[in-house]
């Protein structure tokens, strides 16, 4: 027996999968400690429910799918939106170094993950989903290039599966690994803090208790910004690609384009200053209930086949993202207190998501002490430019010819 939802059922079932994930999370300090998302807890308890429905009392579910793509797109242009490019002169030299080490290990992720999976006799499509589209792009990424890689000429089914299986996997070990790699840098080569840093330079990441309001009025204009990203990125998506070009950037990045410059624009001109934290829920809500209904509807069948695999793959992963922590990003950004804290960031969203990398650092400088220049590289890096260089890096990948 089938049941198929319509917008609004689909729409309820969402919704509670949030909130059973809520439930979930706040009884257990292991997934409240590694920030795990409430549609990921939520999603894979609903998709085993779904599964056992299907296997052992033959009623399967169909939900509407219409609002899946806005959804993602919305993520995506709040990215944008988030992007102050006034930040490079806070930044400087080492914002651009940092965004150099980061753009380096996209490649060397994609490198070993496709060269396990070959070896292993696996779709090198496998490579990719564990490679830098869910360790550096976390599950939004991982949700956006599995539609890609379901068709030819990859031909992967279970696309899906393995970026959310992936997705989670460097969430956890991301949260797990960052704060013992920055203890070891701080304690080996003796760093300490810089005590010429000075308290009104903190963000708000260091200082998260600074708000302003959120109105009906100030909801209209972050709405209305990021429905303006959506439009203008779709019709310029499908612009491009009417072009017939070999390798095309998937509708997403035009929108998170899109966002930043209309940011940088306002914000130019004195028109308009974007409210950060507003653009940030309406961000937040759109990837949830967009993971919400990519998670709950997985085929566990066919994660199961590719579970071996996969966690050969992710495992060499993270052996890679500590070494590369420890002698790349760390020497790289400086030897010093800051590049330590840099590296928490790094396996933060080298293996899981820039709130990861927050959490990190935020853990590390409450025992050691502040690092303004951090929280200033880490948040603008990893919630922007990590996003536009990887997905360069995965349209570079999946145009080879391994398929």
């Amino acid at each position: 027996m089938n049941l198929q939802l319509d917008f609004y059922a689909t729409l309820l079932a969402l919704v509670g999968v949030l909130l059973l994930g809520r439930f979930i999370i706040s009884k257990s300090e292991f997934l409240s400690y590694y920030n795990i998302p409430e549609p990921v807890v939520g999603g894979i308890i609903v998709a085993v429910i779904l599964f056992c429905l299907s296997k052992f009392g033959d009623i399967s579910f169909g939900f509407e799918s219409a609002m899946k793509d806005p959804l993602l797109l919305s993520f995506y242009s709040s990215i944008g939106l988030s992007a102050d490019f006034s930040s490079f002169k806070k930044g400087g030299r080492v914002l651009i170094g940092f965004l150099i080490i980061v753009s380096i290990l996209l490649f060397f992720q994609n490198l070993v993950a496709v060269g396990a999976a070959m070896a292993m006799g696996q779709n090198p499509a496998l490579g990719l989903l564990g490679g830098s589209i869910t360790m550096s792009g976390g599950h939004g990424t991982g949700a956006a290039w599995a539609d890609t890689f379901v068709k030819a000429p990859y031909n992967f089914a279970a696309s899906n599966e393995a970026a959310m299986a992936a997705a989670t996997f460097g969430l956890v070990m991301g949260g797990i690994i960052g704060g013992p790699v920055a203890a070891y840098l701080i304690k080996k080569h003796n760093l300490k803090q810089n005590h010429l840093q000075n308290k009104a330079e903190e963000t708000v990441f260091e200082d998260p208790e600074r708000e302003r309001r959120i109105t009906a009025i100030t909801f209209v204009e972050s709405l209305a910004l990021i429905a303006t990203c959506l439009f203008i990125g779709t019709k310029l998506a499908a612009w491009v690609n009417s072009f017939g070009f070999k390798t095309t950037l998937p509708t997403f990045v035009y929108c998170l384009l899109v966002g930043a410059i209309l940011r940088n624009g306002l914000n130019f001109s004195g028109i308009h200053k974007v409210f950060d934290r507003e653009i940030s829920v309406l961000g937040n809500v759109s990837l949830s209930l967009f993971l919400a209904f990519t998670l709950m509807t997985l085929n566990l069948a066919q994660l199961a086949a590719i579970a071996l695999p996969m966690t050969i793959i992710l495992i060499l992963q993270v052996v890679m993202m500590i070494f590369f922590a420890i002698f790349i990003t760390f020497r790289f950004c400086g030897r010093d207190y800051d590049a330590a804290v840099l590296s928490a960031g790094h396996c933060g969203f080298g293996l899981g998501a820039t709130p990861t990398a927050i959490a990190n650092m935020q853990t590390v400088t409450a025992h050691h002490g502040m690092s303004h220049m951090a929280f200033i590289v880490v948040p603008l890096v990893g919630a922007f430019f990590i996003d536009l260089v990887n997905a360069i890096v995965i349209s570079i990948f999946a145009q080879l010819p391994l398929w």
